[in-house]
């Protein structure tokens, strides 16, 4: 079967500690980064994981199929929103972070098993928002992003 696959890499200055409790269990910290959303979960293989939105509504869910803090998340994500988007079903989010002196390299694949995939084009614009934010947040203490859809602007 075809697949569709977006890889964001990046590389901030930080520790993998401090860079896994701002991916998954510091929920103040993620709102700051993800535009007010957050993410819930226990962090461990099998158990359920969502994204909670400022109002409280859940866009997406899923599982955790891998934790292996501080080094790899592997999350089973399905979108709930947009019709289109939840009918291509399942993918799959890789988090993968690796130290390199004194940064951390961020690794994030994001699949899908379809060829094309609205929900691939829609994380492709995503991903690089959320990581621009939550890099600049780690190395200065402030965000570059306030809204993730800036007036006039698509994408």
């Amino acid at each position: 079967m075809a697949k569709s696959t977006f890889v964001y890499v990046t590389y901030i200055r930080t520790t993998p500690q401090k860079l896994w409790s701002a991916l998954t269990d510091d929920t103040e910290f993620m709102k700051q980064y993800w535009f007010g959303t957050h993410c819930e979960s226990q962090w461990t293989a099998g158990s359920s994981w969502k994204m909670v939105h400022p109002d409280g509504s859940i866009s997406d869910s899923g599982e955790i199929v891998e934790a292996e803090p501080p080094r790899l998340l592997v999350i089973r994500w399905q979108h709930l929103n947009k019709p289109e988007l939840k009918a291509e079903g399942e993918s799959r989010c890789s988090i993968e972070l690796e130290p390199i002196g004194p940064t951390v390299k961020l690794s994030i694949t994001h699949t899908i098993e379809r060829e094309p995939s609205k929900l691939i084009v829609a994380v492709s614009g995503g991903w690089p928002k959320i990581i621009s934010n939550l890099k600049s947040l780690l190395e200065t203490g402030s965000a570059v992003l306030g809204d993730p859809q800036p007036p006039g602007k698509q994408g």
